[in-house]
């Protein structure tokens, strides 16, 4: 990718990302694990330790390229995000619950994260060419958590100003996946058929059991409806930018990068699909009937 794009525009993108996220968050939601400890606790054994799993026996299964595999094994590490809050609102979710997982989460992968991509890296034997020094590693978290806590300060400061902003920064998240996914397809154009070839099945694959796998563990374990969906669209939608960010930044390596970014192509196709049927199961909420039936 670009070195401009890679190294000032990854940085200032991630950061937005993560104020975004801190604009949304208060102190409680790191408490309110006390009111759901079961959903909160099935959810990160799903996001932390099943998933991942899965994702290994895929990329074993599938026989995929190092660096890909790699790169698949970076994103199941990665904690969802803001868009997983916004599809979970989207399709009757327990928002509050994705908005402390997604708290806890991104607080956690400062541990998880760099211990399952190097554990792929080893797995593969690249650790010649392909390594995560502590310094980057922690230049990383610093660059997630710093946000998240200016973010949060806003919250606490000027609620009015961070409720204006949620929707201009989610717009503008949006906007910086899809701009960062178009750099990393120009910049591996001569190699992007083969990539596609060899990783899109993968990544789709794993796109669909990680919505499925976040719905249904949950509900086996008694989790409510809105809760599972919540956990679905948490595991489900991971933050790929984070992912890019890691790839390109930290392991210096393009090729990383590129299942993130195909991930990124089937990933809101497939949680709008997956929301659209799951939500019915749902019954409406008293204020949700209200303004149906004053229309």
């Amino acid at each position: 990718m670009d070195g401009a794009l890679t190294d000032v525009g990854l940085p200032i993108a991630l950061g937005i990302i993560m104020l975004g996220l801190g604009l949304d968050l208060t102190l409680a939601d790191f408490r309110r694990v006390g009111a759901h400890p079961r959903a909160v606790v099935v959810a990160l054994a799903c996001q932390l330790v099943l998933l991942p799993a899965v994702c290994f026996g895929l990329v074993v299964l599938l026989d995929l390229p190092p660096l890909l595999g790699i790169g698949l094994m970076l994103l199941a590490a990665s904690p969802g995000g803001t868009t997983a809050n916004l599809f979970s609102h989207l399709f009757r979710g327990d928002v509050a619950l994705n908005i402390t997982l997604t708290a806890i989460n991104s607080v956690i992968a400062v541990v998880t994260l760099p211990l399952i991509t190097s554990l792929a890296i080893a797995f593969y034997d690249r650790g010649d060419d392909v390594s995560m020094p502590l310094v980057e590693v922690v230049k990383v978290f610093a660059l997630i958590l710093l946000p998240v806590g200016l973010g949060m300060a806003v919250r606490a400061a000027r609620p009015a100003f961070a409720a204006r902003m949620d929707r201009p920064v989610r717009i503008a998240s949006a906007v910086i996946l899809a701009v960062l996914v178009l750099g990393i397809l120009l910049a591996e154009r001569e190699d992007v058929g083969g990539y596609l070839r060899d990783v899109g099945p993968a990544a789709a694959l794993f796109c669909a059991l990680s919505l499925l796998v976040g719905y249904a563990v949950p509900r086996a374990a008694g989790v409510t409806e809105r809760q599972a969906i919540a956990c679905s669209m948490e595991i489900g939608v991971h933050n790929a930018t984070l992912a890019i960010f890691v790839a390109e930044n930290v392991l210096g390596e393009s090729e990383i990068a590129v299942p993130a970014a195909v991930y990124s192509l089937v990933m809101f196709a497939f949680a709008a699909l997956w929301g659209s049927w799951v939500s019915r199961r749902v019954a409406p909420q008293p204020s949700e009937r209200a303004s149906t039936s004053a229309t």
